[in-house]
């Protein structure tokens, strides 16, 4: 649905207001849908972000810091999602042998487990932005990119 109806808004000052309000409700849309697909799984946007990152990084652990460095949402605290994904034993936290002030985090068996789980669901989240084609996407994400500097 086209922005203008979606917020119930005819007209905007130019284009380019019309671009980053679409940007910016279209972000909320997908953070929701996302949220909801992963809220049976009783994890949250981020904490399903630390735990790619954490498998992305596997066998091998993570320090805070670098979880910091990749995360998506830089507004999050990752040390509290670190600990909340700690509680529900998704993963392992340990001082780290060359550093005693940095912390190691590295993913669990039961946290690559939930991964696996939610690849296969992921299917159903995809399928949101699938109107768009391969070529539009790619479009998309290069408009993006360039918008970003």
């Amino acid at each position: 649905m086209e922005i203008g109806k979606e917020i119930k808004q005819a007209k905007f000052k130019n284009e380019h207001q019309k671009m980053l309000i679409n940007i910016l409700f279209t972000s909320g849309w997908l953070n929701a849908e996302h949220s909801a697909s992963l809220k049976p799984h009783g994890i949250s946007t981020q904490q399903f972000n630390l735990l790619r990152i954490l498998r992305g990084q596997h066998p091998k652990p993570a320090t805070v810091n670098l979880l910091i460095e990749r995360m998506l949402d830089k507004n999050s605290n990752a040390s509290r999602l670190v600990e909340k994904l700690r509680l529900k034993k998704l993963v392992e936290r340990a001082v780290c042998p060359e550093d005693r002030r940095a912390v190691n985090v590295i993913i669990t068996k039961k946290g690559l487990d939930l991964l696996n789980v939610l690849d296969k669901e992921e299917s159903s989240f995809v399928k949101e932005v699938k109107n768009l084609s391969e070529k539009e996407a790619k479009q998309l994400n290069s408009l993006l990119d360039k918008l970003r500097g």
